[in-house]
């Protein structure tokens, strides 16, 4: 099956500009009927007031958010290679009629007003999906929905190498904004490292995913802070947001694009699922 979504306007520029997440949120379950490979169609108002097409999530993984998430208990993740951001700007061409001529109920005098509280997401028929796919065949793509090497990124904020986050930003263009780019080089750097011996200190240096020790054998703590929701990607630099990681874990969290599940506290890295065994901070 697959689900079109109305995105509102204010929400999906905020989350363009602290980076493309290629994830969304609702507080109804029926995103969680979406399975892996299905397409999540999600569109907005431009700032011509024109109802564009703004992105294609091909679904590749579904999670829960923390208790009291503010915009809803579930979460779906698009894959990275094959998940798509539309261009949405004043050429991009009108949607309001495709969309209305499809087999879900838009009566609505504003187009808009059909996609309200849990209606924002709609399941929609396969020949809806390919009309979709027809009508975004020769859309162009949004060039800043680019996502910044995030073990790059959080290796210069933990080392509060402001120029090397600096640099990050000039060598990988991505859609950050200004304010954004401004936080990740000047005030993440000096929090981070703060939050991360907090980390150090409440789990003695351990992993929380697999119990490592670096002090047993090393006497240094060698654990790394990882961002739940990656930085690169929209993340606050808050205590709630870091896990504790031993070196191979980030690095396979990163490679496998894993995220956590809050549900059951698990990270699915495709050949396998993993449960943070120690958590005492979130």
């Amino acid at each position: 099956m697959a689900l079109l979504y109305y995105w509102h306007p204010d929400n999906y520029r905020r989350d363009l500009d602290m980076g493309a997440g290629f994830h969304l949120n609702q507080s109804n379950p029926l995103l969680h009927s979406l399975e892996l490979g299905d397409s999540l169609w999600a569109f907005t108002r431009n700032k011509s007031k024109r109802y564009v097409l703004v992105a294609e999530l091909v679904i590749k993984a579904k999670t829960q958010n923390p208790h009291n998430f503010r915009y809803g208990s579930y979460r779906v993740w698009g894959d990275l290679k094959k998940s798509r951001y539309f261009l949405a700007d004043d050429d991009a061409p009108r949607v309001e009629q495709i969309i209305r001529s499809l087999s879900i109920r838009t009566e609505a005098k504003k187009l808009g007003q059909s996609f309200q509280g849990h209606a924002a997401v709609r399941a929609i028929s396969e020949a809806d999906h390919q009309v979709l796919v027809a009508a975004a065949q020769a859309l162009p793509l949004e060039p800043r929905a680019r996502i910044l090497p995030e073990e790059r990124l959080e290796a210069a904020v933990l080392l509060g190498d402001e120029e090397a986050v600096r640099q990050l930003l000039v060598e990988e263009p991505s859609g950050v904004a200004e304010a954004r780019a401004a936080y990740l080089f000047s005030q993440a750097p000096t929090r981070n490292r703060q939050l991360v011996k907090e980390l150090q200190k409440t789990y003695d240096g351990k992993c929380q995913l697999c119990g490592w020790n670096p002090m047993d054998e090393y006497g240094h703590w060698l654990c790394h802070g990882h961002h739940i929701h990656w930085l690169s990607r929209g993340g606050d630099d808050d205590l709630r947001n870091l896990l504790l990681v031993c070196p191979n874990h980030h690095g396979a969290i990163h490679a496998c694009d894993a995220h956590l599940d809050y549900k059951d506290f698990t990270f699915n890295f495709g050949t396998r699922v993993e449960k943070v065994e120690l958590n005492l901070h979130l």
